[in-house]
């Protein structure tokens, strides 16, 4: 890894991630350990959620070490207090700690004042730890991961980002469709690029889905609004109408196409009814390996030498 935190999936090479996923899988099948034993993580949330929140604070738990969850209302970054005295106070009690922030350069500032790792639990630029427990299904699935195609139907939000550096890193080639004025950032596209140069991955960014599906061994989707756009719903619903995952985009792709969904899910809207209750889902299961990708995250991270 390039440093002592975890803000970007950029901060790992494609041989960290492939590392990180083989000692999830370890992890998943050795269960408790008390590797983190005496250990404390501070989880900070500006925003609510069910699967960061409880994957970490599981995570710590079965890895012998204390979680801390600390609400917005409780400490109110760059109002109540600034961002970089938060890091710096948080430094003197706990050993890492997970953000989980509206703005990406929240989790910057406080990873440049910590002395202690930061993990970016999700901010509105990336979202590497769902990333990384994406690639671990994957891999289960597929038996590894290079020469896969990925095809991303939806908006280019921080899921997306994240798992386009990822696949880029790893040799998995992407593709998304988006309408127009959703795309993912060109410079996030041109960062993948580069690394896809180097891991023989291929990108595509499209208007059109079933460009993206034809042939794709995953099928990817996400929300068409996400937490922070309620005010887009209704302009958003209009822009993303045939950018649903359904029966006859699912009949473009591989025969056997995975389809997976960071959750939580709008049934009906980016996904038919019935289609995450299909046997080609594994959603549960992406769901289940944020816990086990994070376990390994923080033992990267916080285990003592």
């Amino acid at each position: 890894m390039k440093g002592k935190d975890l803000v970007s999936i950029a901060d790992l090479s494609g041989e960290d991630i492939q590392r990180l996923i083989d000692k999830a899988i370890a992890l998943k099948k050795a269960g408790r350990s008390s590797a983190l034993a005496g250990r404390s993580l501070a989880l900070i949330f500006e925003k609510p959620s069910l699967r960061t929140r409880v994957s970490f604070d599981i995570a710590m738990h079965q890895l012998g070490g204390h979680a801390i969850y600390l609400s917005d209302a409780e400490v109110g970054l760059g109002r109540r207090e600034p961002v970089a005295d938060v890091a710096r106070v948080l430094s003197r009690y706990v050993d890492a700690i997970v953000a989980r922030t509206f703005a990406h350069r929240t989790v910057e500032l406080l990873a440049e004042h910590a002395t202690v790792p930061v993990i970016n639990g999700l901010s509105d630029q990336e979202h590497p730890c769902q990333a990384l427990g994406d690639l671990l299904t994957i891999h289960e699935k597929r038996g590894g991961l290079k020469g896969l195609t990925l095809a991303y139907i939806g908006d280019g939000n921080n899921v997306a980002c994240s798992l386009l550096l990822a696949a880029s890193l790893v040799g998995m080639s992407f593709r998304i469709a988006s309408p127009d004025g959703y795309h993912i950032p060109d410079p996030m596209l041109r960062r993948a690029r580069r690394f896809a140069s180097e891991s023989g991955a291929n990108i595509l960014s499209t208007t059109q889905p079933q460009e993206a599906a034809r042939g794709a061994v995953i099928l990817y989707t996400d929300v068409w609004t996400s937490m922070g756009q309620e005010a887009e719903r209704e302009q958003r619903r209009t822009a993303f109408a045939g950018y649903q995952i359904d029966a006859k985009l699912l009949a473009l792709a591989s025969q056997q196409a995975l389809i997976m969904h960071p959750l939580p899910a709008h049934h009906g809207e980016e996904v038919a009814q019935g289609i995450l209750d299909s046997p080609q889902s594994v959603v549960l299961d992406q769901a289940e390996n944020r816990l086990h990708a994070q376990k390994a995250v923080l033992l990267e991270l916080m285990a003592r030498p």
